[in-house]
């Protein structure tokens, strides 16, 4: 008979000592904000054209893509306002030529450069082109 009141103070001390730890476990779980997942960078998408600079509306490589290359030696300049591509409407960028792109921020290719590096991308210009220099 000993054992019986033993057992009955033992199971009622459990059920509080349940309870908080489930409160508790509780509280934590909404006071803590939620991790967010960490996230790989994703590859730039390619630019489907070969010796070829794309130049794109958004960071990242998103958004309009506006491609442009040149078929006279040693290459051309090319005004992006001309093209409707000027006051900041390019953020990014994707040389596909082995040769480096300059980006300007005067039109006529003035003000500048700033290089795209040959078969290198630019997530985010950090300028508003208003002209580029392409190699042939």
């Amino acid at each position: 008979m000993r054992n019986q009141p033993r057992t009955n103070t033992l199971h009622r001390m459990r059920k509080p000592a349940t309870a908080l730890a489930l409160t508790a476990a509780a509280l934590l779980a909404m006071s803590a904000p939620a991790a967010a997942a960490p996230t790989a960078a994703a590859p730039p998408p390619e630019c489907p054209f070969t010796e070829a600079l794309c130049l794109y509306e958004g960071e990242n490589f998103t958004g309009a893509r506006f491609t442009v290359g040149s078929l006279v030696e040693p290459g051309t300049c090319v005004s992006l306002v001309d093209h409707g591509w000027g006051d900041g409407r390019a953020n990014s960028a994707i040389n596909t030529h082995t040769a480096n792109a300059a980006l300007f921020a005067l039109d006529d290719c003035m003000g500048g450069p700033y290089l795209v590096p040959g078969e290198g991308s630019i997530p985010d210009l950090g300028l508003e082109p208003q002209s580029v220099w392409v190699a042939a």
